[in-house]
């Protein structure tokens, strides 16, 4: 049978079983037996197993961290790494985003492109592969993880557990037809003590829910007299809500979400809210932190003003995501999520980062880096 046949024969049985996926929020949660990543993430993974199963292959669940199916025989093996694991779905949606639903010739919901659909989708070409019954001379394995979007710690468990090294493959989870680079992604967190001095104090703040995905909201709550409550609460400007509360001071800022890797597609209200906040006539450390942040980042997203401004004709900009900012009696916790280009390095940007904000006062409290990864156009595999 012809390949594009056994693939066109798939197609109701791939958009059924990935709009259930689709329906499972498989967001990181509270590890659990058998859940590592939390029950919601389990749940994902078992779905995709039992299609896999259903389609007729052998699987694999290894300890709740990720799984596998595979098709063809050999010694050598091709993988096909994708994943199941999405981020917090965010505020800015015109669909359910945990829905599936199907309007114009698209799917609409929470990893329809990273990675649900595109790791599905592939397990769906192996079944057509399959029953075309075209020759294969390796072993091909679709893999699906469950922490990639925090820090790949089941493909770590993977290795650690004699996991079979395949002498190639890809991972779906890009745009078609193949993206043979991939920036290097730094997510580093800060931290800061701060007092809290004079007649304006800021009592806590919040934006965001993970360092790559641009915030759409965030908030600040201020102590101050009546009359300064009063007098603020009249302040105008777009997207920027000033409220007098019986406490103080209450500020929201309206930002648009998008991906970290592209968050000049959208509108950060952290930035947004520190950039009002520093407007305002703030005392002491808390003054000099929130300074230091509009001046530092902002809304900024390619790390001009942060000294990192990196760029390259392979790879485009550094890109920047403050992604998330919270404050509760004067200490501060923020998360960042930057991308520098395929031609460049660690060291040519954490290291001048972590030095503007250890001036200022911050701890670096933890830090995740992959490396870059770049293939050569004229490379065998591309």
């Amino acid at each position: 049978m012809e390949l594009s046949e056994c693939v066109k024969r798939q197609e109701p049985a791939l958009l059924q079983w990935l709009r259930e996926n689709l329906r499972i929020p498989s967001v990181q949660g509270e590890p659990e037996p058998g859940a590592p990543y939390g029950s919601e993430v389990r749940r994902s993974l078992d779905h995709v197993l039992a299609a896999a199963q259903e389609l007729g292959f052998a699987t694999v669940n290894m300890d709740g961290q990720l799984g596998w199916c595979e098709y063809g025989s050999g010694e050598e093996m091709i993988a096909v790494l994708g994943h199941l694991d999405v981020v917090p779905a965010g505020d800015d949606w015109s669909f359910d985003p945990w829905g599936g639903k199907i309007q114009d010739g698209r799917i609409f919901g929470r990893g329809t492109m990273d990675d649900k659909g595109p790791s599905i989708a592939a397990l769906f070409a192996l079944a057509a592969l399959r029953d075309s019954g075209l020759p294969i001379r390796r072993r091909i394995r679709v893999l699906w993880g469950c922490n990639e979007e925090s820090g790949s710690a089941d493909m770590k468990y993977y290795l650690a557990h004699n996991g079979e090294i395949p002498v190639m493959g890809f991972t779906p989870d890009g745009e078609y037809p193949v993206i043979n680079g991939e920036k290097g992604i730094i997510n580093v967190t800060y931290t800061r003590e701060m007092d809290q001095i004079g007649d304006l104090r800021l009592i806590s703040l919040h934006g965001g829910t993970a360092p790559n995905v641009v915030p759409a909201s965030a908030c600040a709550k201020l102590a101050c007299s009546k009359e300064l409550a009063q007098r603020l609460a009249s302040l105008h400007a777009p997207k920027l809500r000033f409220t007098a509360t019986e406490c103080g001071l209450f500020v929201e800022a309206e930002g648009e979400s998008a991906h970290g890797s592209t968050p000049e597609l959208g509108e950060n209200a952290i930035g947004r809210l520190v950039l009002a906040l520093d407007t305002l006539p703030l005392d002491g450390q808390t003054k000099e932190t929130i300074h230091f942040l509009a001046e530092t980042l902002g809304m900024e997203t390619d790390g001009l003003s942060a000294g990192i401004a990196l760029s390259d004709e392979v790879s485009g900009k550094l890109t920047l995501n403050w992604g998330t900012l919270n404050v509760e009696n004067g200490s501060l916790q923020m998360k960042i999520n930057y991308r520098y280009p395929v031609t460049k390095a660690y060291d040519d940007c954490a290291p001048i980062l972590d030095g503007k904000f250890a001036a200022a006062g911050f701890t670096k409290a933890a830090e995740l880096h992959k490396a870059k990864l770049y293939v050569p156009e004229d490379s065998e595999l591309v």
